[in-house]
Order: C-alpha cells, then sequence, then structure tokens
C-alpha cells in the first residue's frame, strides 16, 4: 500500500490563486517595434511578388547657364530607379490538448489556460520579431527578415541592400560615427557623435529630422548620465517630494525619442524616422491566428499564427548609427 505523503495541509486547504492570471517574466519591452508601429513605419501593401521601394538617386545633368539661343543639352538623364526586398515568413503554433482544456473550465480554471496560450504565443512572435530587426537578414539559412545590422550598417561602405551595392553608390550609404571615449571619460564622446550622426540624417536645418533614438539599457543609462550637468530638482507636487532623476519616457535628443530596447546590440545606437525605414506586410498578413486544426491521431487541436512581411529603407542617408560606444 502506497504511503501517503502530500500532508495534511495540502490535503485540507485549497491554494489562494492571487492575480488575475500569469505575471509575464519573459518578454523584453519590443522597442522597436513600438517605434515601428507608433508612426508611419507599419505599412500594409496590396501584396505582390516583392516589396518594392521608388528612389530619385540623380541630379538632370542637363542644367547649366547658357546665353540666348545657344543650344539647350537635349539628353534623356535617369534619375529614378528601385530597391527591391523579399516578403520573409515567420510563424509557430500553439498547442493545447483536450485534457488541459477540460482540466481548465468553469470553477476549477485559475485564469483562461487557452487565452493565456494563445496570447503567450502572439508575444512570442512579437518578441522573435523585434529581436530579428536588429540582425543582418542571413540568420536561419537567409530566411530571416533583413534588419538594422543590414539597413543602417556599422560598415555603410560594403554590401549589397534592395539589390543596390553600397560600394558603388555612395547615395545608398547609411551614416555612421564613433561613440568611442578614445582618451577621454566613459560617454564622453556620445552627445558628439549623437550630435554629428543627428545632423547627417537631417535634410538641412529645418527639413526631415530623425524622429527616434534606439540603444541598449547600458548605452541608455550613459546617455542620461552626460546629462547631469543640465539637470534641474524640481517639487513634484504639494507633497514637497523632490524627484532626482528623468523619466525614462521623456529623455529626447533634439526633440527625438530616445529609449533603450533590450535586444539592441551593445556598444550601438540607431538614429532613425519612420519616414525611410519601413516594415512592410501584405494586407492579412501581419500576426494571422489560423483557425484551430484537429489532428487525426490526437485529442488536440493547433493554432497556427504567421506573419508575413519585411523591413526595407528608401533612404539610407537618413539613417544612422553610432557605434564602438564606450
Amino acid at each position: 500500500m502506497p504511503t501517503p505523503s502530500r500532508g495534511q495541509v495540502t490535503a485540507s486547504v485549497f491554494e489562494k490563486v492571487a492575480g488575475a492570471g500569469p505575471e509575464d517574466n519573459v518578454f523584453t519591452s519590443q522597442a522597436l517595434l513600438y517605434l515601428l508601429k507608433r508612426g508611419k513605419g507599419f505599412r500594409a501593401l496590396d501584396g505582390g511578388r516583392l516589396i518594392e521601394e521608388d528612389i530619385e538617386y540623380a541630379e538632370n545633368t542637363t542644367f547649366r547657364s547658357y546665353s540666348d539661343l545657344e543650344t539647350l543639352d537635349t539628353t534623356r538623364i535617369d534619375v529614378f530607379d528601385a530597391a527591391r526586398f523579399d516578403w520573409k515568413e515567420v510563424g509557430g503554433t500553439i498547442v493545447y490538448s483536450n485534457l488541459e482544456k477540460l482540466r481548465a473550465q468553469g470553477s476549477s480554471a485559475k485564469f483562461d489556460l487557452i487565452a493565456a496560450k494563445v496570447n503567450n504565443g502572439k508575444n512570442s512572435m512579437m518578441a522573435v520579431l523585434n529581436r530579428m530587426f536588429y540582425t543582418d537578414g542571413t540568420g536561419n539559412g537567409g530566411k530571416d527578415m533583413g534588419g538594422l545590422a543590414l539597413l543602417i550598417s556599422s560598415t555603410p561602405t560594403t554590401g549589397t541592400v534592395g539589390g543596390i551595392n553600397r560600394a558603388t553608390f555612395t547615395f545608398w550609404r547609411n551614416r555612421q560615427n564613433s561613440g568611442d571615449k578614445g582618451a577621454g571619460t566613459a560617454y564622453s564622446n556620445l552627445r558628439g557623435a549623437m550630435r554629428t550622426t543627428y545632423n547627417q540624417c537631417s535634410k538641412g536645418a529645418m527639413d526631415e529630422q530623425p524622429e527616434w533614438v534606439v540603444t541598449n539599457a547600458t548605452d541608455f543609462a550613459g546617455y542620461e548620465s552626460t546629462l547631469v550637468s543640465n539637470e534641474r530638482f524640481m517639487k513634484q507636487d504639494k507633497s514637497g517630494k523632490v524627484d532626482g532623476g528623468f523619466r525614462n519616457d521623456m529623455l529626447q535628443f533634439k526633440g527625438a525619442d530616445v529609449t533603450f530596447d533590450e535586444d539592441c546590440p551593445a556598444a550601438t545606437m540607431y538614429i532613425g524616422n519612420s519616414r525611410n525605414l519601413k516594415f512592410n506586410y501584405p494586407r492579412g498578413g501581419w500576426a494571422k491566428a489560423f483557425p484551430p486544426v484537429d489532428p487525426a491521431n490526437q485529442t488536440a487541436e493547433v493554432v497556427k499564427i504567421a506573419t508575413v512581411g519585411n523591413l526595407s529603407v528608401n533612404n539610407p542617408r537618413r539613417l544612422g548609427v553610432v557605434t564602438a560606444i564606450s
């Protein structure tokens, strides 16, 4: 006969469930995905074989000074072309058995298990996408989406993006500057590198400036530390409490929001905007959940969730990266 081992308390008292559901101990902020979605950087397209960005890349060189009836140059100058990006797919499955459903029903359920599993699946996809958005697209045999390591490269004079060779065509190179402190103190060159990159990414002083700056948590704190000399302490309310720091969602640089993303590579800071960096997806292709499928040989259901899309750029000169931050 088996020996009882659960104990009197376990046998006589129900567990007290605190909270409405499982508390997230896994997912990060996914800040880059948020930055793309909040502006005009999230773009639904009507399908197509691939993603095409039309670009204007040259001046019409026939224009010059002339006198009276002098003949004008009638050479036809090519000034337009296109960059092309392939569709990529990211997907996964959520599986739950009939037994799971039956056990977690009615008053026996601590929370809606199936809904929580589906929500976890969607969040898992967003986490995969956000991490992929920082890569160069060579992962998983080239099936990954091309991310910032490709589109806003630390080596912008090499490689091919959208079918255009950056080594040959200088107009297709993003901005890049070093944030290395050199002989100075930690982060002493960061704001200078940010200022240079910001100005390079702007169209003059009054048009098309960067909208956001994203980096990792360490370098975000480094940037914040450079603001101490400009800090002013103010009372928050009648309680007399004084705030000794800045809220993270209030930090900016020349009007561009500055934030951190746990997935951003170390010693790297990206400066961009939603005009020139896009995430594209065919209509109906963003986080699509398919109807549950009942396998013929299992008492279970399988839900597929998939996204079809890819990042693209249409003007890399308006995008920049600060590297080697120290």
